[in-house]
């Protein structure tokens, strides 16, 4: 198996740090707001990453963290009247349950910021007495990045290019621009925990390192997260830890892509930031799955409005070859080790899931050829593709359920106006009106849609 590795630049062998054991931390969710599909397809990526170490035969413990205090959930409390800390539990309510709907599992071991605080303020107290971090008069704590000499090699910057791309606190009590907050003086209206520094909160940063510590020790063998948490917040965290331990924090960092929507950067600020829940309301699990799973998890994700439609097509037709074999008679029951095989080569080359998917048409095409021919080994072909590919979340639902709730979402967005047209002439067919029934179809097709007759009436289909 082979991880690409953000820190060397390239992909690497995966040998974990203890055996087959391997401690696996992803960031989690910031809960400022609803779970949006950036969230879901990270939580969904690592979930798999997960899965397949363990099918590949590793003891995997996985931990994620939600951050339940933070500059933003602030903000959002005083906006909301809310106190932060029941916004926060509320709104981590609703993500897990967003999360639920779309059948990802928990993480082994949840953990919050607010429920690690005295941890954090002892791994900040021994960065203080090691030298890496000082306080200042106002109570603020601070890392100092000059102490630690490897700072940049995460995201591949000089110290000058690291000045650059960091949003600069304005206080002049910093001892280096570059250096960030540990802990924060507290301000009024804010949350506070009692420290030796004075009351305040954790900075960002440390809260992952220090959960780390807490649930890990040392050392872990993966941490994930999305690309964009590679500068700062990983090299940060990086700083953190490896200026307390002594030791290498982490041996192979791996980053998600983004996700962009008609190309662009989805942002609260752009107004283009897509809610989990709409989604589940509109697609089922799989669909929604099936269309971020088809791009590799390292590449962005280009949200256009053809990019769950596709995907839910093309399910539907694998659905399709599933059922024609079971209402055959065909018994989806046996083996096809050649299928598991070639999933096992495509996820052991970086998580490939993209290349696992596209191998999904040359088995259903050769389904479809086995079933016309009579060929019963087929349902041995079907029963290794149902197997495999959950691991993916695929293939877990009935093949009449799938497609019948396909049929039924495909009609609900039929307009009425269009339903209206289709049976007023449905009524002229009857009468043998065909000039009306062709004008009445011609304005349908106006409208971006088809009629289909059959001798028991008619359905109605979006154009292409």
């Amino acid at each position: 198996m082979k991880i690409f590795n953000t820190l060397s630049g390239r992909k690497e062998e995966f040998v974990p740090i203890s055996g087959k054991d391997v401690n696996m931390y992803a960031c989690g969710i910031t809960v400022s707001g609803e779970a949006h599909i950036g969230h879901a397809y990270q939580a969904l990526i690592y979930d798999i990453i997960r899965k397949y170490l363990a099918k590949s035969g590793y003891n995997v413990k996985y931990a994620r963290n939600y951050t339940d205090v933070d500059d933003k959930i602030i903000a959002k409390s005083n906006e909301t009247g809310i106190p932060a800390d029941k916004y926060a539990a509320d709104m981590i309510d609703k993500i897990d349950a967003e999360m639920k709907r779309l059948k990802v599992d928990e993480p082994s071991v949840w953990i919050k910021a607010t429920e690690s605080m005295d941890d954090i303020i002892s791994f900040i107290s021994k960065l203080v007495e090691k030298g890496y971090a000082y306080a200042t008069p106002k109570g603020d704590v601070y890392f100092s990045v000059e102490k630690f000499p490897s700072y940049g090699n995460l995201s591949h910057r000089n110290l000058e290019d690291a000045l650059d791309g960091v949003r600069i606190d304005n206080d002049e009590m910093k001892k280096n621009p570059l250096d960030f907050a540990l802990w924060k003086s507290v301000k009024p209206g804010e949350p506070f925990w009692q420290s030796p520094w004075g009351n305040g909160r954790p900075g960002w940063h440390i809260e992952c390192s220090a959960m780390n510590y807490k649930t890990f020790g040392d050392r872990i063998d993966i941490h994930g997260g999305g690309r964009d948490l590679i500068f700062p917040h990983h090299e940060n965290e990086i700083a953190q830890s490896e200026a307390l331990s002594g030791k290498q924090f982490v041996k192979y960092w791996i980053h998600n892509g983004l996700i962009k929507v008609n190309g662009q950067k989805m942002s609260k600020s752009l107004g283009n930031s897509l809610l989990l829940k709409d989604l589940l309301d509109r697609y089922s699990p799989e669909t929604i799955k099936f269309a971020l799973l088809s791009t590799n998890y390292r590449g962005d994700i280009n949200v256009t409005d053809t990019l769950f439609p596709e995907a839910e097509k093309h399910l539907a037709g694998f659905y399709s070859i599933i059922k024609e074999a079971k209402d055959k008679g065909v018994s989806i029951t046996g083996e096809n080790k050649a299928i598991d095989d070639e999933f096992n080569r495509a996820m052991d080359d970086d998580f490939n899931t993209a290349l696992a998917l596209s191998l999904l048409f040359g088995y259903f095409k050769a389904a479809k050829a086995k079933i016309a021919a009579g060929d019963n080994t087929v349902g041995a072909d079907i029963s290794q593709i149902i197997k495999t590919y959950s691991l993916l979340g695929l293939f877990c639902t009935d093949a009449d359920e799938f497609l019948n709730s396909v049929k039924d979402k495909a009609q609900s967005d039929i307009p009425a106006e269009v339903k209206a047209l289709a049976e007023e002439r449905f009524n002229f067919r009857k009468e043998k009106n065909w000039a009306k029934s062709d004008e009445l179809r011609d304005k349908i097709s106006a409208l971006g849609y088809e009629i289909k007759d059959s001798k028991d009436g008619y359905a109605i289909t979006k154009k292409n």
